[in-house]
């Protein structure tokens, strides 16, 4: 399956929000491809899905933080447009 993950972390010093931040990006990386800031893209099995929602719920704060998860079946389903600056990371975002 095709996964497209945006997050948005609030940093707060209080409440450690860049240690959060830091972990949510590490295990983004571990399962798929770091598009843009707090983009990432991919192709998973359903598993390695499950294990990715259930790394990212142990730092994510729900009154603070989000993630959307878009997924399809393929990426061939996908267009890609770009406007402004053209990323070479997005290859793999079709």
């Amino acid at each position: 399956m095709y996964i497209i993950l945006v997050y948005d972390i609030m940093l707060d010093k209080e409440e450690n929000g860049a240690k959060v931040l830091r972990n949510v990006f590490k295990i983004c990386k571990k399962y798929l491809h770091h598009i843009q800031n707090s983009v990432f893209e991919g192709e998973v099995t359903k598993a390695k899905l499950e294990m990715l929602k259930m790394e990212i719920k142990k730092y994510i704060r729900d009154n603070k933080d989000s993630v959307i998860l878009f997924e399809e079946s393929s990426s061939k389903w996908l267009k890609k447009e770009f406007i402004g600056i053209q990323d070479d990371n997005t290859d793999n975002f079709i």
